[in-house]
């Protein structure tokens, strides 16, 4: 399955020409000549131009490439803008299923008529996005609008053939490339795919939004709507509809006097406060799944809907992560060369002076610009390659965080050109360290946990008298193993005695006779 698929690969490869993409001088001529060797694959898409070639073909090789475009497509610092604008569409315009399709996959899931629970459900999708579309319709039992998402039919097979070609590349780069081991590819294939995998069961995501949610009651950053996780199923997710105007739209945002740098700082202060005041954050933050609301445009605020990838740090890893980020705030290379070491990142063996030496030459020529456009997101990933000069083991965990920041920070950027990540993200990370780790917060955890020592104290009496008890017991087995020992030895000594004095007589008797 694995060859056919990269048969599959190759040949819409060619058939949309996407070899206009690759630099000329890196093309090796094998790829060419193979290229050149499926002249049986006729030319698709001949009038459009490559970006909208290049969607055509991640769309037509399914889920797996299509998220690739997708998180592509919000880097427009780093991409032409025909590609961005092309791969853009990949964000709620995938082509649809039919929706009597659709509604034959409601009824299954919640083993009855449509109508028992809905009324105006429409057939044509509202959205249609790589792993499932979405249908309007209205509850019955209290009149409420709401969405319907549907899984695409028969979509698992296409994800797991993607996936073991994904292992394969892996364990041919694991094994072929020197230090190819310390990328740990075949984890992070791992991670990927689990990651991918929870997208196809819904009632996970159904409880992704509820949690999300209600970290979110109330505020005036962002809003997450209501699902109602009673009529969920593992196919189907039925939550709250919102109105609002796509973050993608920038001309709609602007033809309303929408508030740009707030926005776009309230986009910087949403991630933050997910990854380190809840430490549950939504992992998937493409333009097709955030919408802002602007009945008020000097106070917009997001809405964030397909909430089935979300991240979880170790306490570990936030703390060594906000260390990180204060110290490259302040541009203390040094410090950033020893949380390296500390956290594992790389061998406890390396040379703080040389890594620290290392980093100062990626950063410093970025810090010469005017902070409005430093990239943060491209600085630490220039340190991760840095440090993987270093042996740095990639860290599976972090590349949800990873990927999240580089939407955040470049959907921002769409926003708000000019927009200040250090001004907005340092006294948000200052504040939660200060907050985590200050003498008041470890004296109140000492405070919290004495009616635990109170009882500890009160049973030590008990237990320290117990420990007596199990010591004398001890003392006393081995005063009798070491007394039967003695007594062995001796019976051993007068056995070996007996043995030579028999073993003399013997001699004796052979001599006289």
């Amino acid at each position: 399955m694995t060859f056919l698929r990269i048969y599959k690969i190759l040949t819409v490869f060619r058939a949309y020409r996407l070899d206009e993409l690759l630099p000329k001088h890196r093309t090796s001529t094998w790829f060419k000549l193979l290229l050149i060797s499926l002249f049986w694959v006729r030319s698709k898409a001949k009038q459009q131009d490559i970006g909208e070639r290049l969607r055509l073909a991640l769309q037509e090789l399914g889920p797996v490439w299509i998220k690739f475009g997708q998180m592509v497509s919000t880097r427009r610092d780093v991409l032409p803008k025909h590609l961005a604008d092309a791969l853009a569409k990949l964000q709620d315009q995938v082509a649809s299923f039919d929706g009597q399709i659709a509604r034959q996959i409601i009824e299954s899931a919640l083993g009855c008529s449509i109508d028992d629970y809905f009324t105006d459900f429409e057939e044509k999708p509202l959205a249609s996005a790589s792993i499932a579309q979405v249908h309007t319709a209205t509850l019955k039992s209290s009149h409420a609008q709401v969405v319907i998402k549907v899984l695409r039919p028969n979509i698992l097979p296409i994800i797991k053939s993607d996936i073991r070609l994904m292992y394969w590349a892996a364990n041919q780069f694991t094994k072929r490339i020197k230090f190819g081991e310390k990328l740990r590819a075949v984890e992070i294939v791992s991670d990927y795919e689990n990651t991918l995998l929870k997208e196809l069961d819904l009632q996970k995501e159904a409880y992704n939004t509820a949690r999300l949610r209600d970290n979110f009651i109330n505020s005036e950053i962002l809003y997450i709507p209501y699902v109602y996780q009673d009529l969920c199923r593992t196919n189907i997710l039925v939550e709250e509809r919102i109105y609002g105007t796509p973050i993608a739209n920038i001309d709609e945002l602007k033809r309303n006097s929408v508030n740009m740098k707030l926005l776009a700082e309230r986009g910087v202060q949403a991630f933050f406060t997910q990854v380190f005041r809840d430490n549950f954050f939504h992992a998937d933050m493409h333009p097709g799944n955030i919408f802002v609301d602007i009945s008020e445009p000097q106070n917009p605020r997001y809405i964030g809907i397909d909430c089935a990838i979300v991240g979880v740090l170790t306490e570990d890893d936030q703390r060594y992560l906000a260390e990180n980020f204060l110290a490259f705030f302040n541009q203390d290379y040094r410090r950033i060369a020893q949380i390296y070491i500390a956290s594992g990142w790389v061998p406890e063996t390396t040379d703080a002076t040389a890594l620290e030496m290392a980093m100062r030459s990626v950063c410093e020529p970025a810090f010469a610009k005017p902070l409005g456009e430093i990239s943060f997101s491209q600085i630490l990933l220039a340190l991760f390659q840095v440090a993987r000069q270093f042996e740095m083991d990639i860290q599976p965990q972090l590349t949800l965080l990873e990927k999240t920041l580089f939407y955040i920070e470049g959907l921002g950027r769409q926003l708000y050109p000019e927009l200040d990540l250090w001004q907005t993200a340092k006294p948000f990370l200052e504040k939660w360290y200060e907050d985590k780790y200050s003498a008041k917060t470890l004296f109140q955890q000492v405070w919290t946990s004495l009616p635990e020592w109170k009882n500890i104290l009160v049973d030590l009496p008990v237990r320290l008298g117990d420990q007596a008890r199990m010591t004398k017991q001890m003392r006393n087995q081995l005063k009798q193993i070491n007394q039967e020992l003695q007594r062995s030895q001796k019976r051993y000594r007068w056995s070996l005695a007996i043995l030579s004095l028999v073993c003399v007589l013997s001699i004796v008797t052979l001599l006289v006779h």
